[in-house]
């Protein structure tokens, strides 16, 4: 596709790039009287750092960066895909973006009515279908347990293991359910395959046996290297377009996959994370199936994100095929859109995030199609694209759409539904991203 021109915009001016520089928040809002004080501690009461345990160089210099996320969805009633497990194990495959030699994972229970007990959970390099490799299995713990209970609601954090990880690898998280867990928090659009075993914990077997597969994952949001201080990550916030929706099962041809691809290539200190969600909205929930409103999850998939540096945004297709007729307390003005984008844009710079804004692909031939919506679409397309606000754009519209009906998908980028493009249409998507988008200022 090297045909295809970049579709970005550049960063405003300097001033502003330094403004909103990719750099981890420098807390000057401390009171001068703070700082006194804890100098005063530090040296006139002399106390020494040795005290308190001084961290190993090699520590000081590295940092926890997600290399792969995936955003937790409430189970949706009287679901048969999703009943919950009984003393099962499930092996759960994921594919990183930047690699390293220690990893830890955030397992969740957000959406759960009951507490969640962990009965044992591994990680380890991917061997062929549900098997592992030789000689990477490592045992997770947490708090140096290795079983755990998370209270509904809640999250945890597993203990870091040493693994050597590479960059773009399928790694395999095996969790042990004694159950019962009731339907599960999940992501249900995977695009992958995983696995259920019969009664049992096989965490620790490298041919597990399987009950069936799933193309869902259960209670996995991240998976976290150490990497350099100076590596960031870039999260791309969506919906099913973001998430790869009609892309190739067990691929990974989503469009963030193939832009994690271009910056591994490149050899650049940047992961790629995908929070999308399918159906997903900015401004309205959409129950087990779309999730939580950007507005909503917005802290939780982006800004608590470890080693967040950039947030890529592509929202606001479902608020306008929602507000048809016949939905009448869900429909919504270009002006309420363009109001969420805002929202998310000074909640992005208050922690000094670079954020990028996506203009919304073409849509008519798709099952909510509405001419009144597609005037929306292109009025928060336009405001997009030229007002500002976003510190750059990555035009997707101009990209992907037939030049001679400019309101519908490129028949080569369109995947049948007139709304998702296909695998050609998702690698053309990364092709055309400017990567200057991410670029540090020296």
């Amino acid at each position: 596709m090297s045909h295809i021109p970049e579709f970005v915009s550049a960063f405003k001016s300097k001033a502003e790039r330094r403004r909103f520089g990719a750099t981890r928040p420098s807390f000057r809002w401390f009171p001068l009287t703070l700082v006194a004080v804890a100098a005063l501690l530090a040296t006139g009461l002399g106390l020494h750092s040795m005290a308190f345990g001084q961290p190993k160089d090699s520590d000081r210099d590295q940092v926890w960066v997600a290399t792969w996320g995936a955003s937790p969805l409430a189970p949706v009633a009287a679901n048969a895909a999703n009943p919950g497990f009984t003393n099962q194990t499930v092996r759960l495959i994921v594919h990183t973006s930047i690699g390293g030699n220690e990893v830890r994972v955030r397992l969740s229970n957000a959406f759960g009515t009951d507490s969640l007990t962990i009965g044992g959970a591994r990680i380890a390099l991917r061997g062929m279908g549900a098997e592992t490799a030789p000689g990477t299995d490592r045992v997770l713990t947490f708090s140096g347990s290795g079983s755990m209970t998370i209270p509904p609601g809640a999250l945890i954090v597993s203990d870091s293991v040493k693994l050597n990880m590479p960059a773009l690898s399928d790694v395999a998280v095996s969790l042990y359910l004694p159950g019962p867990t009731g339907p599960a928090t999940w992501h249900r659009m995977a695009q992958a395959t995983n696995y259920v075993s019969p009664p049992g914990d096989f965490t620790g077997n490298a041919k597990m046996p399987v009950d069936h597969t799933v193309p869902s994952w259960f209670y996995l949001t991240d998976v976290e290297v150490k990497a350099s201080k100076d590596t960031l990550a870039i999260m791309t916030f969506g919906d099913s377009i973001t998430d790869g929706n009609h892309s190739a099962p067990d691929t990974n041809h989503r469009w963030p996959d193939f832009l994690a691809e271009r910056l591994a290539a490149g050899h650049a200190k940047l992961a790629v994370v995908n929070e999308g969600i399918a159906g997903n909205r900015i401004l309205h929930d959409l129950g087990g199936l779309g999730g939580p409103n950007g507005l909503a999850r917005f802290d939780r998939d982006v800004l608590t994100q470890a080693g967040v540096g950039y947030v890529v945004v592509m929202l606001g297709i479902n608020d306008i095929g929602h507000s048809t007729a016949g939905q009448p307390p869900e429909a919504v003005s270009a002006d309420e859109i363009i109001a969420g984008d805002q929202q998310l844009i000074v909640r992005a710079h208050q922690l000094g995030l670079k954020i990028i804004g996506c203009t919304m692909t073409p849509y008519e031939g798709a099952n909510y199609f509405a001419a009144d919506g597609e005037v929306k679409r292109q009025t928060v397309n336009k405001f997009i694209r030229s007002s500002g606000a976003y510190d750059g754009i990555i035009d997707f519209d101009a990209l992907v759409r037939d030049p001679s009906h400019p309101t519908r998908l490129l028949p080569m980028f369109d995947s049948g539904d007139h709304l998702h493009p296909n695998d050609a249409g998702y690698k053309a998507m990364a092709d055309a991203i400017d990567l200057s988008l991410f670029r540090r200022e020296r």
